[in-house]
């Protein structure tokens, strides 16, 4: 295999640093505001030793939380196949001699969807594609990564691969949020938003002295003055923008939807159901950050399931938490 030419490596290592420029963004965002609330206010502004050191100290238990959820999102691979899930998602993809049956005559619909009917015929899929009314029962199939797609998989153009229950590609953490990194993702929402909060009610009184006139002000405070003012500011607008933005994805959450089911519900052999895998506020709360509630404030792995297989809220319906179809067999984690 010939090494990559010089161009392509220099577009490549472009392509990188310009998705990468997000999280800088962020980072230096980060980096700043702690020069500016650690030095400008707790060490210099804040004259009471019993102030400072509270603020200090939940500051930075809150940054170390921030920190670790933000990496755990960015650097958590997008669960995909191939590689990611490999002995699962083996079964899922396409031989080489049933791939070029398929190519060999892309304009015949019917025979591709037969195709992949037989194919997937003991595959455990629930879902089928929605943008074909003809074909009701089309198999989902990503010709790019040559499987056919799990349950709540989608194709991300950016990542190149089929993403296990995906969100949606978030440019601020570089990655997809998907069923790997979902439960990082909202901790890295909730722990922003805390600290945002945290640093505007903390800071505020002292913006508020910078303006007031009746205040003796001295001119060499204002060296530290505009550091403050803009740290409260810039932490209230980042306040409303992430409330707003984990508040959706805890709606979401609770409702057992993705960012792209809730604007394309699943289509199942019944028809398009929203709720499909609503499975109850609690038990769709667990299928996320699991069953320990001990370990839902840090970002480490206590997921349910394996990102292929979903309970359906009409297995709970029913009683019965294996769902029965003709050559189907379904193994649904328990939540």
């Amino acid at each position: 295999m010939e090494a990559p030419s010089s161009k392509k490596l220099c577009c490549t290592v472009c392509v990188h640093t310009v998705k990468s420029i997000p999280v800088i963004f962020i980072l230096c965002i980060l980096a700043w505001s702690y020069y500016a609330y650690v030095y400008h206010l707790c060490l210099s502004r804040v004259t009471s030793v019993e102030l400072s050191v509270p603020y200090l100290l939940v500051y930075h238990i809150i940054l170390v939380l921030f920190l670790w959820s933000y990496f755990k999102t960015i650097f958590t691979e997008p669960s995909g196949a191939p590689p990611n899930c490999l002995f699962i998602l083996l079964q899922f993809r396409l031989p080489e001699e049933v791939f070029e049956e398929f190519n060999r005559n892309p304009i015949d619909l019917s025979r591709q969807s037969a195709i992949l009917r037989d194919f997937a015929e003991n595959l455990p899929i629930m879902t089928f594609t929605n943008t074909n009314e003809h074909f009701f029962s089309d198999i989902r199939f990503c010709d790019k990564c040559k499987i056919v797609k799990p349950d709540r998989s989608h194709h991300c153009s950016v990542c190149r691969k089929c993403v296990l229950k995906m969100d949606h590609h978030c440019p601020w953490v570089n990655n997809c949020v998907s069923y790997s990194n979902y439960k990082y993702f909202i901790l890295f929402l909730a722990y922003g938003l805390l600290m945002c909060i945290f640093v505007a009610a903390t800071t505020i009184e002292y913006v508020i002295k910078f303006w007031d006139i009746t205040t003796d002000m001295r001119i060499q405070d204002g060296s530290y003055k505009i550091h403050i003012i803009f740290l409260f500011f810039i932490a209230s607008m980042f306040s409303l923008s992430l409330f707003s933005l984990l508040a959706y994805h805890i709606y979401l959450v609770s409702k057992n939807r993705t960012t792209l089911e809730s604007f394309r519900p699943p289509k199942f052999l019944e028809g398009s159901d929203k709720n499909g895998f609503n499975l109850g506020c609690c038990r769709n709360i667990r299928e996320v950050f699991g069953k320990e509630v001990l370990l839902w404030p840090f970002p480490i792995d206590t997921r349910l399931g394996d990102g292929v297989i979903y309970p359906l809220a009409s297995d709970l319906k029913s009683n019965d938490s294996v769902r029965q179809s003709s050559n189907k067999s379904r193994t649904p984690f328990t939540v």
